[in-house]
């Protein structure tokens, strides 16, 4: 009786979908405009560093760098073949360039009339090398904000072509240059590839048009309503169109299939028929679109918050997709039905039922497949490599990734730390620290106001205001140059040793710099992916045991799944493939969320099949049958929409993300139609025993199949 009063309920708010079906159209084309706005007002970060912890040391030291020192983040200019007086004179332009707080040369430290040999050893050596020298640019403010990067522009502009700007916010300002070029075109190529499948793999041409408006309508809303977050991360911004496009398609498909089913089933009356297919929707997709939800909000449970940024507006996208599916979709439909109904053929991927009577008959053989497979799945997946290195991820011709090769290739110098240490601390004792952080292996130079003062330039030489860039009233400040590359084993460890050594002096000295923050994003990335993994998982585990009444059905669903993910995240270990670090914790997460709706469309119609008194074969079999082609064509347009953008991006952050998507669709859909019924028949006994709603009207029959 309840079940009967709830399917009324659903019924009754499809009759009122339709009858409003025009209001709701020209509400849904109202809405567009705050979200276009609230997507134009939206602040964009390209800064990945950013998402780190702020309370761990290196962001709290980049805090005190900028409220003691005015210095937020530092790049290196590298000038070559030019005269030190019109080396002067660029370092006096870049110094005008609005926020440059400082630009610190070998003048900083001595007058020009000063002949540079005269210098100390280390001084001269830190900023020439033959015709080239290096200027350090310090910003008054972070790596990616707006101010560093209009500084970046315009450094760039008054320094001419002798001239590379090096250093993260380089990096991070060609990122958000080149992310913003390319965005547009991901999604063209995704709805281009999106409606070609869907063209070809339904019996019209004209309704995929219209899947694709709702649901681009859908992902507008949703990129709109992302200004009260105050801003997302590019990789949000980039991915967020092509994984709703993607991951909301199948309840699109839900839909039109029900609402086609329902048409012969009410002799065409349309309204009638799209009225019970919004119920048939809604009640199909509830189980669905909650776990897909709930694998994006285990996300948000990342120490690094990239994974909440992106967490929240997929999640957040997959609740607008719902509703707009159940709304804008069957209001469009009806509208303008006549044209759809002239653009019908024959679909191009036809009924399949003896792939579906092979792969029930022979299910042992994926039974076997299943077990072979999983081994070296799991041992690739555990071995994968990952890098950290953001600009590993950029095009090699990139200004500054032909800058810092010109650091490294110049100065033997490919990363910068700074010390932070109390102004108090004995000259005795800073001098000593000094001398224990030179013979750290890898260091190239240490450079501050103890290190520098000496016979051949006494303290009072040196000009006052350099004596304020690096001292304050509480800390000094000291660079370190190291010649080993950020996020490579041997940075990590000289990060370690240096820590070691000021900590012993100072027990509040702090280590700063891009190195330091990124060898604190391995330690927590590794914690986040086993945490993401563990919350997913439990929480879809749940979700499946609460939707289906078992205790079995969960155990099953994910594991299958999790098969794909194993397959396809372990692929790159035997292809020598190195992914970027985000891979590892997203794709697993997205592949668990999204490709479950093909196992729970599979699962729900094995249920209502055993309960209605079918027995094991004929359940699973009519249960593949009916939602084969609805999982190829879900998982075949999702890969449509992320494989161009795959191949097209010159981001491998996001072409490697994309292409490990559209890889992982084929694979679940693959693995979904050969071992879920595989297991759904090995299993069937013990589901049957630890599941409510299996056993129905032929329920003496099947008990006695049990025994």
């Amino acid at each position: 009786m309840v079940i009967f009063e709830r399917r009324m309920k659903m019924i009754n708010l499809g009759k009122k979908i339709v009858k409003f079906k025009v209001p709701i159209f020209i509400l849904s084309l109202l809405l567009l405009i705050p979200s276009a706005l609230g997507y134009m007002k939206t602040r964009v970060n390209y800064d990945i560093l950013y998402y780190l912890p702020k309370e761990i040391e290196t962001m709290v030291g980049q805090d005190i760098l900028v409220d003691e020192f005015g210095t937020g983040a530092v790049s290196f200019l590298i000038v070559e073949g030019m005269e030190e007086q019109d080396a002067a004179k660029i370092k006096e332009k870049v110094e005008d360039v609005d926020h440059v707080a400082k630009v610190l040369w070998y003048d900083s430290f001595a007058d020009l009339s000063i002949p540079m040999e005269m210098l100390p050893d280390n001084l001269y050596e830190a900023f020439n090398n033959g015709d080239a020298t290096m200027m350090a640019v310090v910003f008054d403010d972070t790596t990616s904000s707006d101010g560093t990067m209009n500084a970046i522009k315009e450094i760039r502009k008054v320094a001419g072509e002798q001239c590379f700007l090096s250093g993260m916010s380089a990096v991070v300002s060609d990122t958000k240059d080149l992310s913003e070029k390319e965005t547009p075109l991901y999604v063209l190529i995704a709805v281009v590839l999106a409606l070609v499948v869907l063209s070809l793999t339904m019996d019209s041409f004209l309704a995929p048009v219209f899947f694709l408006l709702s649901i681009g309508m859908a992902i507008l809303y949703n990129l709109g309503s992302n200004v009260f977050l105050g801003e997302i991360s590019y990789i949000t911004k980039a991915l967020a169109a092509v994984l709703q496009l993607g991951v909301t398609m199948d309840y699109s498909i839900f839909l039109w299939h029900s609402y086609e089913e329902n048409l012969v089933r009410f002799d065409n009356n349309k309204e009638r028929a799209m009225a019970h297919a919004i119920s048939g929707t809604i009640t199909s997709v509830i189980g669905s679109s909650i776990t897909t939800v709930a694998g994006f909000v285990a996300l948000c449970f990342m120490s690094f918050t990239l994974g909440l940024d992106l967490g929240i507006v997929m999640a957040k996208g997959v609740l607008i997709g719902v509703l707009s599916c159940i709304t804008i979709l069957p209001s469009m439909i009806l509208i303008f039905d006549k044209a759809i109904q002239k653009t019908k053929h024959k679909a191009l991927l036809p009924e399949m039922p003896k792939v579906s009577e092979f792969i029930v008959s022979h299910n042992w053989i994926f039974a076997i497949l299943f077990v072979v497979l999983l081994i070296p799945a799991v041992f690739g997946y555990k071995n994968t490599s990952v890098y950290y290195n953001l600009d590993t991820s950029l095009p090699t011709d990139l200004p500054s990734v032909v800058a810092n090769t010109k650091l490294n290739d110049l100065f033997e110098m490919n990363s910068t730390h700074m010390i932070l240490y109390d102004t108090d601390m004995p000259l005795a004792d800073t001098e000593s620290m000094i001398e224990e952080l030179k013979e750290v292996e890898g260091v190239k130079n240490v450079l501050g106001l103890d290190s520098i003062v000496g016979p051949g330039i006494p303290r009072d030489f040196l000009p006052q205001k350099l004596t304020g860039d690096l001292e304050s009233d509480d800390y000094k400040l000291l660079l370190v140059m190291s010649e080993y590359k950020v996020a490579s084993d041997e940075v990590n460890a000289q990060c370690s040793s240096i820590s070691k050594i000021i900590k012993s002096y100072d027990k509040d000295a702090l280590l700063v710099g891009e190195a330091p923050c990124t060898k604190d994003l391995i330690e927590i990335t590794d914690k986040d992916f086993a945490k993401v993994s563990e919350v997913s998982i439990g929480a879809i585990f749940l979700i499946i045991a609460f939707v289906f009444k078992s205790v079995s059905l969960p155990i099953i669903l994910v594991g299958v799944i999790e098969l794909a993910i194993f397959i396809n995240m372990g692929i790159p270990y035997y292809t020598g493939t190195v992914l970027p670090f985000v891979a590892s914790i997203v794709i697993g997460t997205i592949q668990l969320g999204s490709t479950v709706d093909y196992a729970i469309l599979m699962t729900t119609r094995y249920k209502k099949e055993r309960s209605q008194g079918a027995d094991k074969k004929e359940a699973v079999l009519i249960a593949h049958k009916a939602s084969m082609r609805s999982v190829m064509v879900s998982a075949l347009s999702f890969f449509a929409a992320t494989f161009g953008v795959g191949l097209i991006s010159n981001i491998d952050m996001i072409s490697s993300l994309c292409a490990l998507m559209a890889r992982g669709a084929l694979i679940s859909m693959v693995i979904v139609l050969t071992m879920l019924p595989t297991m759904l028949m090995i299993f069937d006994k013990v589901i049957c025993h630890t599941s409510i709603g299996f056993l129905g009207k032929k329920r003496k029959e099947c008990k006695e199949a049990l025994s």
